[in-house]
Order: C-alpha cells, then structure tokens, then sequence
C-alpha cells in the first residue's frame, strides 16, 4: 500500500497540477484569440495575460514548497475541433472549468496564504467560465454527480 503523502507533499502535488493547468491554459487561450474576433478578443487576450501571471506566481509557490515546477508541454490536445468564435467560446469556458477544478484541489490540500491565493484563483476562473458559456455553474471546480 501506498503511503499518504504529507500535507506539504499534497500541496506541491496540489500546485503542480494548477501550474500544468494554467500551462494548458495559456496554451488554449492562443487558439482562442486567434479565432475570437472584437470585443470578446480582448476578454481572450485578458483571460490569457492572467493565465500567464498565475503561472509565474505557481512556478514560485512550487519552489517554495521544494518542488522543480512543471515545464508546459509543446502543444496540447484540445477536447474538440475550433472552427469559429462559438466552438472557441465553448473551449474557453472549459478550460475556465478545469482550471478551477484545479484550483479545487489546491484549496483542499493548502493552508495559510496559499490557500487564499487557491480560492482568488478558483473564484476568477469561474467567473470567467460564466462570461464565455454565459451562465455559470452552482459548485465551480467540483465535477457533477449524475
């Protein structure tokens, strides 16, 4: 059997799974800028620059905790095929939910500032997931029991 990581070791794994979401984040954001035209290109190009910050501040956090961060990947699959503006809203509000499921789990498994900066983080990207689906979602970061 296993053993139970401690819960430091559960926060830096904690962290190192928000920093690969926030790489596959910003990895998103840039096909999503390139087919969102207007006004929502600007919400995509500030989604993005946030994305790129949280990033930064989580490769901080992972050193901290005595971790080497995660490097971003070359590219990253998407969930389906970005054809125009709707299927690029659909991929943003999606990655807005799996960032916050991300942020989910880092909120459980942090304590002290770590764990407020997990919950601001988690609080803005459903927020934006709401913006992009236009609606939002009753418990943001924890997956639907059907």
């Amino acid at each position: 059997m296993k053993p139970e990581p401690s819960p430091a070791g559960r926060a830096l794994q904690a962290a190192q799974a928000a920093l690969a979401a926030e790489h596959a984040a910003a990895y998103g954001y840039g096909v999503i800028g390139a087919r969102t035209p207007g006004a929502r290109a600007a919400e995509a190009r500030e989604a993005y620059g946030g994305h790129l910050a949280r990033r930064d501040s989580l490769a901080r956090t992972v050193r901290e905790l005595g971790g080497a961060p995660r490097p971003a990947e070359a590219a990253y699959a998407l969930p389906f095929e970005v054809r125009g503006p709707a299927d690029a809203e659909r991929l943003a509000a999606e990655i807005e939910d799996r960032v916050a499921g991300a942020y989910s789990d880092l909120v459980r498994a942090a304590e002290g500032p770590l764990r407020r900066e997990a919950a601001d983080a988690l609080s803005a990207a459903a927020v934006r997931a709401a913006r992009w689906r236009g609606v939002g979602v009753a418990f943001p970061g924890l997956t639907e029991k059907r």
